[in-house]
Parts: C-alpha cells; sequence; structure tokens
C-alpha cells in the first residue's frame, strides 16, 4: 500500500504550490513531486552508503532535466530524443547545485546524485525558481543528511509592484528578475538581471524573496515529519587525528601569517611560498618519524589547509589589509586597449591585476541568430555571448576540451550584464551579435573582466550600446564569534576560496543590470549586505571611470571590413515573387551579388534585409528587388522580354513575373499579316503601357513609341 504525504505553500495572489512523496520513484533514498498549476517536477535523490575514496569534499552532481513530452512536443534532430543539456538545463542545474551544496555536512563524502525532471509544464510557468525547492524536499524525505531545508523563489518587479513566481508573460514587463535561494535564516544564493535598478531597490526585492523562502522552507519541515524522515543515516566518513592536527597548527599558522603579511601581489610566488611552510614541515615530520612509521601527507595536506584560511583571515581582520597588500576597497591596477585584432568586427583587452578577457565582438545577418528549441523555451537570440577559460590563464598543463557548466554559468552572468544595453531597435542594430571572452589569465572574477571587455569591444565595433557597464566581484571575511567582518572589493582567487561571499555586480553609472551572489557563511545579516552593494557601486564607479580612459563612447561608424545591412519593407504579396519557385529567384540573387537575403512575415509586410560586405553588390541586390516589387504604372515606358507569341499578339514581361499582351496591331502602324515576320521569343522591346484592365491584364504598345508615318 502507498502512503502518501504532501503540503501545500499558498502564494499571496492564490496560486499553490504543491509537494508529495510517497508516490513516485520510491526506490530512490527521496523522491518528490512538486506541482504548480499544470508544471510538475519529480525530485530525486540518491547517496552512496559508502563514503567515496580519498576525497575530501561533497561529491555532489545535480542535474535538471525537460522531458518533451511535458509539453506534448517531439525533441528536434535525427534521433528524436532527449540528448544532451541544453544551456537552460545547464543553468538550472548550477543553481540547484549552489543552494544545496553548502548545506551538507562537512564531513559528508558519499557520491550523491540530485536529479529534477520536468515531467509535466505549461508556457505560462517558469520552472526554474522551483526546482531547488523540489530538490531540497527529496533531501528532507530522504535519510540523506542535510543542516536545513533550503528553497528557491524568482521575484520580480513588475509594475512597480514585487511579485514571487510571476508568469512568463508577466516577466517580459519585469524591470529586475532575480532568483534567490535561502534557508529559513538566512540567504544563500542570489542570480538576476535588472534594468538598471538601485542597490536599495534590489535589497527590498530579497528580503521580499526571504519571507516566501521561509514559508516554502517550513513547508518542507512538515513533509520530513509527516513522512517520518526525521532521523537521518549514521555515517562516518572521515578518520581524523587530533593530535597531528594540533602538531600542524602549533608549527605551521605563524610561518603561514608571516607569509600572508609579506603582500605579496604574484600568486604563483606567494602560492609557492605558502606551499613551502606546508613541506618543510612535512620533512621535519620525516626526519623526526620512529622507523617504520609514516606520515600521513593527506590529513597534513587537509589541517593546512584550515591553518592558511585561519591566517589569511586573521590578517584580513586584524590588519585591514589583504594578500596582495591592498585596502579592503582598493581595486587593483586596470589597463585595456581595443582594436587590437585588425580582422575583427571588434576587439578589446582588459586587465585587472592578474585577471586579463580578450574579447571579440562579430556582427551578422539574422541568419547568424541562435535558434533555441528548447522543451519549455523556443525563441531566437540575435544577442550571444560565449566566455571560454583557458587553462593557460592559471598555467595548468592540461588540454581545454570546450566549454564546461562554469564557463556556461559564467558567459551567462555576463550575457544578462550586457543585453539590457543592446540596442533593439533594428534601425539602431540591424545585426545580429557575437561576443566572445577568452581568459588569458585568471586571478579573481574573470567574469566581471568579461563585463568590461565585452563592453569595450562592443564600443569599438560601433555597436550603439545605450550605456557602457562595467563588473566587480565583492567579497566578505567574517568572524562569527567576535562579530568581525570585512568587506573587500574586487577579490582574489584566494579571496574567493578561503572567504565567506562571492558577490558579482555589474551596471551603469545609473544602476545595476545582474548580479550573482554565493554565501558560505550563515547570517549575512541585510546591514552587511547593503554595505558590500554601496561599496561595489563605489569600485563599479572607478573601474567605469579606467574603461572609459580607453573609449568613452561607441564608434560613430562600423569598420569597414564589417557587413553591410540593408532593411525595407515590400507588400506582403511579393514575397513570393522575390523567392522565386523553389527559392530559384532568391537563390539566383545571392549568388549572383555575393550576399545574404532574408525575408520575414511582418503582419502585412514582408521585411527584406539584404547584408553583404561590398556595398556595390548590396545596391546592386537592392535594385533587382526594387524591380520585382515594382508595380506597373499606366503610361510608363517599359523594356521587356517577349515570353511568348500568339496569333494574335506577343506576351511580353516589363518586370520580374508581370506580363502583358501586346496585340499585333499595336506593334507597329502597318497592318502584320504573321507577327513571327517582326518578333521572336527572347526579343527585348521597349513599349508603353497604355492601359491596365479592370481584371488587372496590362494592355502594351509599341507602335505609339514610333513616330506615325505621314499618309500618302
Amino acid at each position: 500500500m502507498m502512503q502518501i504525504f504532501n503540503e501545500k505553500v499558498q502564494l499571496a495572489d492564490g496560486r499553490e504550490i504543491k509537494i508529495e512523496t510517497g508516490k513516485l520513484a520510491k526506490q530512490a533514498n527521496g523522491a518528490v513531486v512538486l506541482t504548480m498549476g499544470n508544471t510538475m517536477l519529480l525530485a530525486t535523490v540518491v547517496s552512496s552508503n559508502d563514503a567515496k575514496e580519498d576525497v575530501d569534499f561533497m561529491p555532489l552532481s545535480c542535474d535538471y532535466r525537460e522531458k518533451y513530452a511535458a509539453l506534448g512536443r517531439f525533441p528536434g534532430g535525427f534521433f528524436k530524443r532527449e540528448s544532451r543539456p541544453s544551456n537552460y538545463e545547464i543553468l538550472i542545474s548550477r543553481l540547484i547545485d549552489r543552494a544545496l551544496r553548502p548545506l551538507f555536512p562537512d564531513d559528508y563524502h558519499a557520491e550523491t546524485f540530485v536529479n529534477v525532471d520536468l515531467i509535466s509544464g505549461d508556457h505560462e510557468t517558469m520552472p526554474d525558481a522551483l526546482a531547488g525547492f523540489a530538490a531540497s524536499a527529496a533531501l528532507m524525505v530522504s535519510d540523506i543528511p542535510l543542516k536545513v531545508p533550503v528553497s528557491e523563489v524568482r521575484v520580480a518587479k513588475i509594475d512597480g509592484e514585487l511579485k514571487i513566481n510571476p508568469s512568463i508573460s508577466e516577466l517580459k514587463k519585469a524591470e529586475l528578475d532575480l532568483i534567490v535561494g535561502g534557508t529559513l535564516k538566512d540567504i544563500s544564493m542570489v542570480e538576476g538581471e535588472m534594468k538598471e535598478v538601485s542597490e536599495e531597490d534590489m535589497v527590498e526585492a530579497l528580503k521580499f524573496a526571504h519571507e516566501a523562502i521561509k514559508l516554502q522552507c517550513e513547508a518542507q519541515k512538515r513533509l520530513e515529519s509527516a513522512a517520518g524522515k526525521t532521523e537521518k543515516r549514521v555515517y562516518c566518513h572521515e578518520n581524523n587525528d587530533e593530535e597531528l592536527r594540533e602538531k600542524v597548527y602549533a608549527e605551521t599558522y605563524d610561518k603561514a601569517l608571516e607569509v600572508a603579511r609579506k603582500q605579496i601581489a604574484d600568486k604563483h610566488k606567494r602560492s609557492a611560498l605558502f606551499e613551502k611552510v606546508k613541506t618543510d614541515f612535512i620533512e621535519k615530520m620525516n626526519e623526526n618519524a620512529a622507523e617504520g612509521e609514516e606520515i600521513n601527507e593527506k590529513l597534513v595536506d587537509k589541517y593546512y589547509h584550515d591553518v592558511h584560511k585561519k591566517a589569511v583571515r586573521e590578517m584580513v581582520l586584524s590588519d585591514g589589509v589583504r594578500l596582495d597588500g591592498r585596502k579592503l576597497e582598493e581595486i587593483r591596477p586596470i589597463w585595456s586597449e581595443v582594436d587590437v585584432l585588425p580582422s575583427a568586427h571588434g576587439s578589446a583587452i582588459f586587465t585587472r591585476g592578474e585577471t586579463q578577457s580578450l574579447s571579440t565582438v562579430t556582427l551578422g545577418s539574422k541568419l547568424d541568430a541562435q535558434e533555441i528549441d528548447g522543451a519549455l523555451l523556443r525563441s531566437t537570440e540575435r544577442f550571444i555571448l560565449h566566455y571560454n577559460f583557458l587553462p593557460f590563464s592559471t598555467g595548468d598543463a592540461r588540454p581545454y576540451r570546450g566549454a564546461g557548466r562554469r564557463e556556461i554559468g559564467h558567459g551567462n552572468l555576463a550575457h544578462r550584464a550586457l543585453q539590457y544595453v543592446i540596442p533593439s531597435n533594428p534601425e539602431v542594430n540591424p545585426y545580429t551579435i557575437r561576443v566572445v571572452s577568452d581568459i588569458l589569465e585568471s586571478n579573481g572574477s574573470s567574469s566581471m573582466a568579461t563585463v568590461c571587455a565585452g563592453t569595450l569591444a562592443l564600443m569599438d565595433a560601433g555597436v550603439q550600446i545605450s550605456k557602457p557597464v562595467s563588473g566587480i566581484a565583492m567579497g566578505l571575511i567574517s568572524d562569527e564569534e567576535t562579530g568581525r567582518y570585512a568587506i573587500l572589493s574586487d577579490i582574489l582567487g584566494d579571496e574567493d576560496h578561503l572567504g565567506d561571499m562571492d558577490f558579482k555586480v555589474t551596471g551603469t553609472k545609473d544602476g545595476i543590470t545582474a548580479t550573482q551572489m554565493d554565501i558560505k557563511v550563515d547570517g549575512l545579516s541585510y546591514e552587511i549586505l547593503s554595505k558590500a552593494l554601496m561599496q561595489a557601486k563605489e569600485g563599479r564607479a572607478h573601474i567605469l571611470g579606467k574603461m572609459m580612459e580607453t573609449i568613452s563612447e561607441p564608434r560613430s561608424q562600423y569598420k569597414s571590413h564589417t557587413p553591410k545591412i540593408i532593411r525595407f519593407s515590400v507588400a506582403k504579396d511579393f514575397i513570393g515573387a522575390i523567392i522565386g519557385p523553389g527559392g530559384k529567384i532568391i537563390q539566383g540573387l545571392q549568388k549572383e551579388t555575393d550576399t545574404t537575403i532574408t525575408i520575414e512575415e511582418v503582419g502585412n509586410l514582408g521585411m527584406v534585409e539584404i547584408s553583404g560586405v561590398n556595398q556595390e553588390k548590396l545596391d546592386k541586390a537592392y535594385a533587382k528587388i526594387q524591380e520585382i516589387v515594382a508595380v506597373p504604372e499606366e503610361g510608363e515606358i517599359y523594356e521587356g522580354k517577349v515570353k511568348t507569341i500568339q496569333s494574335y499578339g506577343a506576351f511580353v514581361e516589363i518586370m520580374p513575373g508581370t506580363t502583358g499582351l501586346l496585340h499585333i496591331s499595336e506593334i507597329e502602324w502597318r497592318r502584320i499579316e504573321n507577327i513571327e515576320d517582326v518578333l521572336k521569343v527572347g526579343d527585348i522591346v521597349k513599349v508603353k503601357l497604355v492601359k491596365i484592365e479592370p481584371n488587372g491584364k496590362l494592355r502594351l504598345s509599341k507602335k505609339v513609341l514610333i513616330e506615325k508615318p505621314i499618309s500618302k
């Protein structure tokens, strides 16, 4: 017999979210079906009973997938089945992972798999903010240990009002769109985009979202209790040596603190000195070890990591200085350059400290737009941003295997930061735009370097962005026992790794355009959050000022090798004539003029776009199409081609696809007995359109263009 348990959460507008367990996927450690309207998510969790060997981290795998059947659709492609995850699915998987990972016990190291599947959907409910809720609920009804429940909601500001989990239609009008993750006590994750909102508006939205998150966490606790899953599994995944831990601390802490206080800007030199403290300790231990005694170097490495972290954090909190010698609010040295690649349509280098992005802009036609064909989302994207993290940027000797989840996540953040300032009016920006950021050096916040380099490259290309955008990554070092904390501007990679917060903020001089935040500690107050946002605002302004020294506004013209685009409209009835039977006319015209021609039906018009590098050929293609769509006018003279001959006259094509009758009596002033004596198929003749009949037929005359002979 099935035992089904469910709980409900009521939203302010009367909508309802239900979580249910005990009906589906009962052999998983935990399974929950979340339902909101017609949208249903199946979340399952499974964790190994044993720890993975030689692992001292949480081997967690989170996957979100959408079933095409959930919306009554077939997958595209030859195989007609779901294949590799889309970028959208990867981004939701990351949202789930970022919310859950910090909440597993530090000493839990069993392989754990979290899977969330969209099994039913509708075109008005976004599942992304519901996936984290479903995943956490599945963990709560399992025996897998999780410190506390976590949940996620979307908060949007629409027509001046904040709303939780708005519909897809409503989101189109949103000036603020955030996905927020948190527990009953704290916010732990933020991801989203905005239309130049203020720091105060963002904090207000986070508070509003947290109230909704609390209700969802309480519902999970009730479901856990009802399902009888409050007792979690007993495990032992670590064997510690407390005597060794104390010895490592006693003999390395002061030395690690001394290295930290050297304030070395070069991360490789600094890392080598920190590493030497550990290797010297191991050498000393080996020298003093009894015969046959082995030093557990893995435990030494683990304990020294804690020492290293504590020493760096103490220096920041006590001395108010950082590993590279900067003050808390100080930004690393910045230099930038544009037009560095002569054949690119736009290019820029942005370097901040030891982080460097080489970004390029490519401008293309409508045919270069990216088609998105997901189970739920189907659209065309004319602004594309790709982020590549190259191994040599950190000195790693390994091959580059293409974009992984991290690259897709960083690229999405930069895309969100810049898309608001890209002109949507085709008269201002007729192009499909691709920005590519290659990270050539990395030591903290390469995604923010991408935003800055991308802005510079867009302006170098002549894209008329509304305002330049800069970005900064903020960090936090805090001590819960003493209440001390330090907010760090423009964090290093080490400060991200050893700190309590990674908070990225992008924006123009007038407001925030995108943000991403991950918090690794409990108890981040709104006071600290507000202070971090204001400190970020000052940092963004400083970085933007440095960028403006390189290029202050978009170039007034595109570069000479940039494709030119002509856009114009024609009557809808002419679309078929331009394309021709089987595409014969348009394909021949593209080949003849070396251009790309697209036609899109918009209402009662056909929007024609001609793109190519050579202006003369572009003009030729335009003139040819104008000939096709020209409307015949009475009294006008045309040069036409004889298409067919009948006994009573010839049919002459005066425009592409438009023919008129040249009656035998209208060829010459003299009487003609046999028309083929004076005209043949293929002859070019000059004629006048003398009449357009009510039924649309055209009457032509050749003789009216010839002087009438004088009668004798």
